[in-house]
């Protein structure tokens, strides 16, 4: 028990799990590769898996570390996102209460995990008794938004990303609705940058395809070095939550994490890290007053 186990989704994207796995090879006890055992997606379209990619587990997977996890995850009653949601919790489970569960998208990789590993190790008491003090942990996504011939174009302010949890009580995807403690984690989210092919898969298997804002795709197929800087509004459900976008002159995932210490859009002030981190746990706290509304608020907002 008190381990760090990491899980991941496996899907019509799994290529991108050869990217994801291994910046969390090292600091993990235990890997979890969950998907449905009808190679269904939480829309009920069929995915397919070549045999190559098990194989490149196999020969990866040098300690060890890494279980699959094959269950039913589509359920025709409920829709994507609750799938997606029911599909977290079972993985939750069969990680282990009692360890620290992290759960990582396909395409999302962790820029330093020792680091956020580190950080956890901080609470290894909330693991004693989870279910009476359940919390979650969140990082930070940089978020690629889309690949040109030249380079790329990025959102250039860092969004919150829930990252871990001691009790997976998930009630939307990975939020477990508990008090979050914030870590500038940053992690780099392929979201979008992908093909217009692959991206159109992924709206139409999403957990969120049902909460999309389309407008959002214009945006996306208009976009290139010389106008990225007139866009705006770029995200595909509440637009303005991604207002801006930057551009790197390169496709490179290393080149990028050089950006993520240089660039001071994507730096978060330890001032408003501690604001929200103060304001999560008075807001979960028992001396919070009804209707008490701090002036500080705007800090620590979901």
């Amino acid at each position: 028990m008190k381990n760090i186990h990491v899980g991941f989704l496996l899907s019509y994207d799994y290529e991108k799990l050869k990217l994801a796995i291994p910046p969390v090879y090292d600091g993990a006890d235990r890997i979890f590769i969950a998907f449905d055992e009808n190679f269904n997606t939480w829309s009920g379209n069929k995915f397919e898996v070549d045999p190559s990619f098990f194989k490149w587990i196999e020969e990866f997977d040098v300690d060890n570390k890494i279980e699959f996890y094959k269950d039913n995850f589509y359920i025709p009653t409920l829709n994507a996102i609750q799938n997606d949601t029911r599909e977290r919790h079972l993985l939750g489970l069969k990680m282990g209460i009692g360890n620290w569960l992290i759960q990582v998208d396909s395409d999302e990789y962790f820029i330093d995990f020792a680091r956020f590993v580190k950080e956890l190790r901080k609470y290894d008491s909330y693991l004693d008794n989870p279910e009476k003090h359940p919390i979650q942990f969140a990082g930070f996504h940089i978020n690629l938004y889309k690949y040109l011939e030249d380079g790329l174009l990025y959102v250039n302010k860092p969004t919150k990303l829930l990252l871990a949890t001691n009790y997976p009580n998930y009630k939307n995807a990975k939020n477990t609705k508990e008090r979050i403690i914030y870590h500038d984690t940053f992690i780099l989210h392929e979201g979008l940058a992908r093909t217009e092919d692959e991206l159109e898969l992924k709206l139409a298997n999403w957990g969120h395809m049902h909460e999309i804002n389309m407008t959002f795709l214009d945006k996306w197929k208009m976009a290139n070095k010389d106008n990225y800087h007139t866009i705006k509004d770029v995200f595909y459900l509440d637009p303005g939550i991604w207002k801006e976008l930057g551009y790197l002159p390169s496709k490179s995932l290393a080149d990028l994490k050089e950006l993520v210490a240089k660039d001071e859009n994507l730096q978060l002030s330890k001032t408003k890290l501690f604001f929200k981190n103060f304001g999560q746990w008075f807001k979960h706290s028992k001396i919070k007053k009804p209707g008490y509304k701090p002036y500080y608020e705007k800090y620590f907002n979901d």
